[in-house]
Order: C-alpha cells, then structure tokens, then sequence
C-alpha cells in the first residue's frame, strides 16, 4: 500500500491494516477549497500534520466543514515538494498510545500546499489569490519563535530583514516580510476581515507575530513603499486580527521504529530523508494522545467550529493564564530539568528518564511541591490534574522516541520563563527560598551540562543554543574533578537578567546553585550522587 489518492479507494486494504480513512470526498474538499479557500497555515512541519490538519479532518468527518487548508512554507522549498508533493498532500499520522497501541489514520485535510517564496513564481501568484478571496478567514502560523524574529542577538536587523524594508512588499524573503507582503495584496484587492493567528509553543505569540508583521509594514510605509492606511488596517484588530493561544502537543521527530512498523505492515515509501536544506522529515508523523489548543475568539470574519474538535476558545487572559500554567509549572520546567539531566547522565528517551527513581523525584518535586503553590490557574483546565498527565502518563510513554537531546536545544531562552517565573512568584509572594530544591538543581544541571562533559567523565556533544559559545566562554577551565575551579564563574550567569529574567545572586538561590553545581563537579558519578542526596523522598 501506498499513500497517495488513488490508494483511497481501496479502503477495504486500508482498513485491513489498522488506518483510518478520511470520511469525505477529498476531490469535492479541494475543489470547493480551491474556490472559496478559509485557512491558510505557514509552517508545514510535523505539529501542523499531526495536530492542527486533524482538527480540520475531524470537522470535515463530521460535516461540519467542507474546506480544507492550504498549507505553505516561507523556508523549505523541498518539505512542499518532497512530502506534500510526493504523497499527493496526504500524511499517515501515527498516534503512540501509553497501552503500547498505535493508532494510525490518513490526514487529507490539506488542500493543497505552497511554496511563499516570489521565487516560486507560480505558487506564489496562488498565494496572493487565497489571499486576495473575501472567504479567507484563518491565517495561522507554526514556524517557531525564531520565525518572527526580525533582530540577531546584537539587536541589529537581520540582513534578510533590511533587504526586504529596503525593497519593500515586491520580492520579500523573511517569514514576516512574505506575510506582510501577502497582507498588502488583500488590502489592495478586497480588504476583507481575517484573523494572524500564532500557533507557535511560546508566550504572547499573537502579540510577537503582531508586533513582527507591523515593523515592516511601518518600515515600508516610512519609505513611502505602501499605502499609509495599509498600516491603519492591520493596526485595526475588528479588521485584521492576531489572537494569542496556546498549544500544546509533543511531537518528535519520525522514530525508525515507526518507520519499521508501517513497512513491515506492508505500507510502502515511508522512509523519513533530508531535505537540502537539513530538514529532517518523513511521509508519516508520530505523536503522543494528548493535546490542547486554547485560542483567544478574535476572528473578524468567521472561523470553522474547531471547539467541535476539542480546541478551547476563550479570551485573551484565560489563554494567557493558560500558557504561563503550562511553561512555568506543569510542563516545559519539568521538561527542561529532564533534558539536561538526561544528557548528563546517558539517557537518549525521556521515557526512560522516568523510570529513573532519582529523576522522577526531581521532576514531581518541581512540579507538585515547588511549582504549584505558585502556578496560574486558567480556569478552563486544572493544574494538578495537568501535571498528573505529564508524569503519569505523557513523559512516561514508552511509545514516544522523544530525546533529552531535542529537549535541551535553545535552553539558554527558555530557563528565564520555564524557572525565573516561579523564582519572581516566590519574591513577590514574599514565601521562603529555603523550599526550592529541585528549581535550584535544575538550574546546576543545566550549568554542569554546559560544560560538555556527562557524569561519567565523557566529551558530551551539547545541543545547538544562540548562546552556547558565550556561556561555554564563561565556564571555561572549569574541570570535573576540581570544584574549585569553578570559583567566581558563576556569579556573571546568574545575575544575567536576560537569561533568568531577575538577579539571581539577589537571592539565597545563587549560593544553593553554586553549591549544587559544586557537588556535581567533585568526580565522575557526582551528578548521580549529587541527585539522590539531595531531593527528598
């Protein structure tokens, strides 16, 4: 068997393996989306397939909805060609159950898909005429936060950035600028309401994509390269809306295993490649059960009834507060303490982390006994009962290739809200320091894994991180087996208030985290030590 649309009408073989086959007429789908086009969706990648092309196919099962989404990527020429293209758009989701179940089932919920680049002349003269229909209603967005990043780390202009304000809205290259771009022709053709919606893992992501798409749209205008009541319109949110939300869903990058699988059950041409571009992708995706998606109702010109499909529409604090619940306390802290311990101490699964005594402790401290005394609480769904998924059930699941090694990437960006929240929440609420144990160690591991060598003494290859050379400059010389050759290295990290988002040698916290970070050092086997003596029971 193989995925593709002439494969469909042999459902009987389809079934016999265990897929799920769309319940539509996926001809009719695209015919009526390619007339009347609804939704758009930069950034292609394996959140989009797994998650948010399933919402629409579950609305298009059920009637609810007879259009697709057309699916476009500003970055990798080769992901549209390779995957989309090869496989008729259609994508074989693999759903990893704890039980040790696979569901499987065909995503055809993509109508078709793009390449935005000008370069790509065709495709692109098809994006303009999406974006030019009055139907539209949804342009939605999982290119990651460095995606709306228009500044290097100098706070310069990226040169991609100034290339595109200086020649304006004709032949854009950066994410934002295409999308600015692409704004441009609808104001100048039919001016219809629609709403920018972020659906990146990140804070305030509606106000990030808004702010990005606005400073270009400004610098255009200062250069007399638009129209000014372009700038007015999309400073209209009745006409051009961008909402927050919050999504939450782990996929990992195509398992071997997965691949193995499907071949095995005689489903043909699964193989995950390298694109040109280094892209790591595959016909087929995987990803665990459990998933949220809690949008901010802001939607000018109508949306699908995606709440039908189990997303969360509410307002604007709510999603919020549902963000701040899941990246300071009841995930991505718990997430971040076990990839830097994982690297250190040999683990390449997260789910084998939790089988590890000494780490679970770790992590159900940070989460039940440090985190939730703290932890924003949305409303719409309960903290305590979020954090007994994530450890009983999602990080646990044996069924989820997902590496420590992934997990670790960029947390240079990411200690600041997943630990200095919690950190600015125990100030403000004047409780006692003396009550963090399992934050002030996650932040020593994180420092001892960056000195690139694991608990048993062994060159550790360190994951991809803005500011790795920085940070390794300040820890140089410091050597596994000599403590004190970490004395007065320290101090310039924790007081970085770009990193934590607060002073930290303010605190007692900077003494217990030298201390800490000192006991790891003391010789091969210290991490292991260091863990067990010093999170309770």
């Amino acid at each position: 068997m193989k995925v593709n649309l002439s494969s469909l009408k042999e459902r009987d073989a389809w079934q016999s393996l265990g897929v799920k086959l769309p319940a539509f007429d996926v001809e009719a789908m695209r015919k009526a989306t390619k007339e009347a086009p609804i939704w758009v969706h930069f950034g292609a990648g394996n959140i989009f397939r797994a998650f948010i092309a399933a919402l629409q196919q579950r609305l298009l099962d059920e009637g609810r909805s007879d259009r697709g989404i057309v699916a476009a990527d500003t970055f990798d020429v080769d992901n549209i060609r390779m995957i989309y293209g090869g496989y008729d758009n259609l994508t074989m989701s693999v759903t990893l159950n704890a039980d040790a179940t696979m569901d499987k089932e065909i995503i055809a919920s993509v109508s078709e898909a793009l390449v935005a680049q000008p370069a790509e002349a065709e495709d692109y003269a098809r994006l303009q005429e999406i974006f030019a229909a009055p139907s539209l209603q949804i342009v939605s967005f999982t290119i990651t936060e460095k995606g709306y990043a228009l500044r290097g780390l100098n706070g310069e202009y990226l040169p991609v950035v100034s290339a595109d304000m200086s020649g304006g809205p004709a032949a854009p290259r950066h994410a934002m600028s295409i999308v600015a771009a692409l704004l441009l022709h609808r104001y100048n053709t039919c001016k219809a309401p629609l709403a920018v919606v972020s659906m990146d893992n990140c804070s305030h992501n509606g106000e990030k994509l808004r702010a990005s798409v606005l400073e270009v749209a400004e610098a255009w205008k200062n250069r007399a390269l638009v129209p000014a009541g372009f700038v007015e319109w999309i400073s209209d949110e009745t006409q051009v809306s961008f909402p927050w939300s919050m999504i939450d869903k782990i996929t990992p990058r195509p398992a071997l295993a997965v691949e193995k699988m499907l071949a095995e059950a005689g489903i043909e041409n699964m193989a995950p490649m390298r694109t040109p571009r280094d892209t790591f992708v595959a016909p087929f995706v995987n990803a665990e059960r459990p998933q949220y998606l809690v949008i901010e109702d802001r939607f000018p010109n109508g949306r699908p009834p995606l709440e039908m499909a189990g997303v969360y529409f509410t307002d604007r604090e709510t999603v919020n507060k549902t963000e701040r619940m899941k990246v300071t306390t009841c995930l991505n802290p718990l997430h971040t303490a076990l990839a830097v311990y994982g690297c250190l101490l040999g683990y390449t699964l997260i789910c084998d982390e939790m089988k590890d005594a000494d780490l679970v402790r770790l992590v159900k401290r940070l989460g039940y006994v440090e985190g939730l005394p703290v932890v924003t609480d949305p409303g719409i769904l309960s903290p305590r009962a979020f954090i007994d998924e994530v450890v009983e059930q999602r990080l646990p699941n044996p069924f989820m290739p997902d590496a420590p090694q992934r997990i670790a990437t960029d947390t240079s960006q990411k200690v600041g809200i997943r630990f200095g929240e919690t950190i600015k929440s125990y100030a403000e609420e004047g409780r006692s320091f003396d009550d963090l144990i399992a934050l002030p160690m996650a932040i020593a591991g994180w420092l001892r894994y960056l000195i690139g060598v694991d608990d048993e003494g062994r060159p550790m290859e360190l994951s991809p991180d803005p500011m790795l050379e920085q940070l390794r400059a300040q820890l140089a010389n410091i050597t596994l087996g000599d403590p004190d050759s970490s004395r007065g290295k320290l101090a310039p990290i924790l007081k970085n208030k770009v990193i934590f988002g607060s002073d930290l040698t303010q605190t007692p916290l900077a003494a217990r985290i030298e201390e800490y970070f000192r006991s790891e050092l003391e010789s091969p086997g210290a991490v292991r030590r260091t863990l067990s003596r010093c999170i309770p029971e």
